[in-house]
């Protein structure tokens, strides 16, 4: 039985994307290797998943726990499954004991969950898991993040008391267009310059997450590693309609 077209076009948006994303590298004097694409599937069902995991795609992220947990299980055990943003601290024990997988949680914001994960990390015996600490470049107040004036403090803390964590970098959220205008690339950036300085870290060992559907071309460019891509490659987030 023939696929789906949308499926099919998720599997060609896909290598759309990873030739957009070799040539922002490459206009920023970089190796196409040095960023990761993260294939945000929120609101996307198992199926369309697979069909981009099939095309050679293996790393996806989730921005809601219950949603992680229940697709992880019915995918291959080799995707490496990054969590996306604000996560509460009662929800910790379920996101890492339903996703064995989880590779990364892109959205530490505070010295309590990070407190929350490294015992649940302890707990279970897992091999320490990746993080990224969240920075609200824009000063929103809708946003989640620590400001940039407390984030050497709490990167800090995370190497210094949290042992089955491994720091791996900062992380911002753009807009409420899902951009960024690049002051915000520029503050992710010198939180960078900050933290490597304070506490003797190289650069190329801090990570930066910043760049989505559609501004992800300019963030390789501003120096992002790590993109977080759903719409372009997805198609748009199915929410369901709410009951009245």
């Amino acid at each position: 039985m023939a696929a789906p077209a949308f499926e099919g076009a998720a599997v060609t948006a896909l290598r759309s994307v990873m030739l957009r994303v070799r040539q922002a590298a490459e206009r920023s004097g970089r190796r196409p290797e040095q960023v990761r694409v993260v294939g945000v599937s929120k609101t996307k069902p198992v199926s369309l998943i697979r069909q981009v995991y099939d095309a050679g795609h293996r790393c996806f992220g989730e921005n809601y726990v219950q949603e992680i947990v229940d697709k992880a299980p019915q995918l291959p055990e080799d995707i490496k499954w990054h969590f996306i943003g604000h996560l509460q601290s009662n929800k910790v024990k379920t996101l890492l004991g339903g996703v064995p997988n989880l590779d990364m949680v892109e959205g530490v914001d505070n010295e309590k969950i990070a407190n929350h994960l490294d015992r649940a990390v302890s707990n279970l015996g897992r091999n320490p898991l990746k993080i990224l600490v969240q920075v609200n470049t824009s000063g929103e107040a809708s946003k989640s993040g620590i400001d940039p004036s407390d984030c050497v403090g709490l990167v800090e803390h995370v190497k210094l008391r949290c042992p089955n964590l491994e720091f791996s970098g900062l992380m911002t959220i753009g807009m409420p267009d899902y951009t960024s205008t690049p002051e915000n690339f520029r503050t992710l950036l010198n939180c960078r310059l900050e933290v490597c300085k304070a506490l003797g870290l190289a650069e190329d060992h801090c990570e930066l997450s910043m760049g989505m559907s559609n501004d992800f071309e300019q963030a390789i460019e501003a120096g992002s590693t790590n993109v977080r891509i759903g719409s372009t490659i997805f198609g748009p987030r199915e929410y369901a309609k709410k009951q009245t």
